[in-house]
């Protein structure tokens, strides 16, 4: 079982930016995502990066966010530019195919004013 442990959120303005990044226990040579959950909200996929770098954005992002991963780190990445009011969430990391490892505790990301 991989570990996740995801760091790198906090509280920004809107038009702001911040880089999250997914640190993993074990190899994630697998196809990886970014999950994001607001308060009364199910949780959303965000961006997925295939284990080749193809990269998949959900139309909420498209333009604004990049997904990134270093498999010698076993980390994934997420940079947010443009953040908006609805941006505000728990973000999770966790591969996209098979049953997911267990979710970590996320990172907060808070855009406001």
């Amino acid at each position: 079982q991989v570990q996740l442990v995801e760091s790198g959120g906090g509280l920004v303005q809107p038009g702001g930016s911040l880089r999250l990044s997914c640190a993993a226990s074990g190899s994630i040579i697998y196809a990886m995502a970014w999950y994001r959950q607001a308060p009364g909200k199910q949780r959303e996929l965000v961006a997925s990066i295939s284990s080749g770098g193809r990269r998949n954005y959900a139309d909420s992002v498209k333009g604004r966010f990049t997904i990134s991963r270093d498999n010698a780190k076993n980390t994934v990445y997420l940079q947010m530019n443009s953040l908006k009011l609805e941006d505000t969430a728990v973000y999770y990391c966790n591969r996209v195919v098979g049953v997911p490892w267990s979710w970590g505790q996320g990172t907060q990301v808070t855009v406001s004013s």
